[in-house]
């Protein structure tokens, strides 16, 4: 982590990388096509995102859990009297919203690699040169060194940078993703290695060996076809016991990210912004609070269906 200067206000930085486990469900609300419950998308490109006001609120719940234990375990305390909590993140008692800002800023998440059915090697995570060049700004946001990225060479349409010996490669030199074949024209492994390093808890061993050499760098249109197409859309039900049958208006199609998608947001700390003098702390002090919370935490449920198992994150900060 590197403490920064913007705007004449001192900040420090962080990515925190967001993996799914499970199917992912961070909802838009209803639209009127075939998908009657659709994930949120950027509106200028239609690839997926999670908005950072509920990252934020996800954020809040987890250190709320952390904290209760010096409130009587009472999570309702925790959220409004604790001042470490209401430092980070702001008041908690509706009358004090206009009181003061939280010092801490979460940033829309957005998608880093996208897992596609391949002929061989089961799966791919697939990107694209405007993603990686994203994660450029929002490493120098953060006050990261940007250098450290290595970028591979720009595939054309209908072809593919893949790492050297990767497994999905059909006869060579090709790869097969869903009913698309693309011709392999460059090298990424120094990429794959770097997010492998990265994105993924130390405990998993498995994953950023597969990540090593699966990756795959698409040309923007390609990435783009498969960010839109390429989710899950789930019917759901309710069923009238008596009749057998379903239930009025209780059939809709629901839109799911599939597990393995790799999302990443930009924390950025600030000075505390109260006047309690025994609660103020440095934007380096902050950011060490929140990833102590989620080294702690290490999972987060964002999006909905809680219940039924969806939204389940791994979560893993770079400083």
């Amino acid at each position: 982590m590197t403490s920064t200067v913007q705007n004449n206000t001192k900040t420090a930085g962080a990515l925190l990388f967001i993996h799914a486990q499970t199917s992912l469900h961070p909802g838009s609300g209803t639209a009127l096509g075939t998908v009657d419950l659709p994930i949120q998308r950027q509106r200028h490109t239609g690839w997926p995102t999670i908005a950072g006001s509920a990252l934020k609120g996800i954020l809040r719940d987890a250190y709320r859990e952390i904290r209760k234990k010096h409130h009587d375990n009472s999570r309702k305390k925790a959220n409004e009297e604790d001042d470490e909590l209401v430092s980070i993140f702001g008041p908690g008692k509706a009358e004090e919203s206009s009181e003061h800002a939280g010092a801490l800023c979460v940033t829309d998440a957005r998608i880093l690699a996208f897992p596609v059915r391949s002929l061989r090697g089961v799966f791919a995570w697939v990107t694209c040169p405007a993603v990686l060049q994203g994660l450029q700004r929002d490493l120098t946001l953060a006050g990261l060194p940007r250098d450290n990225l290595p970028m591979p060479p720009a595939p054309g349409k209908n072809q593919a940078v893949v790492p050297n010996g990767s497994p999905l490669l059909v006869a060579g030199d090709k790869i097969v993703l869903e009913e698309f074949d693309f011709q392999r024209v460059g090298d990424c492994t120094e990429l794959a290695k770097w997010l492998s390093q990265r994105c993924f808890l130390a405990e998993d061993s498995f994953t950023p060996k597969w990540m090593a050499n699966h990756l795959v760098v698409l040309y923007e249109d390609d990435f783009t076809h498969f960010v839109r197409h390429a989710t899950e859309v789930q019917a759901r039900i309710a069923l009238d016991y008596d009749r057998k049958t379903v239930k009025s208006g209780a059939l809709f199609y629901q839109e799911f990210l599939p597990p393995e998608t790799l999302f990443y947001t930009v924390l950025l700390a600030y000075e505390t912004r109260r006047d309690d003098k025994n609660a103020r702390y440095s934007p380096d002090q902050i950011l060490d609070k929140v990833s102590d919370c989620l080294g702690q935490t290490k999972y987060l449920q964002i999006g909905g269906d809680e219940t039924t198992g969806k939204g389940l994150c791994a979560v893993q900060v770079v400083r």
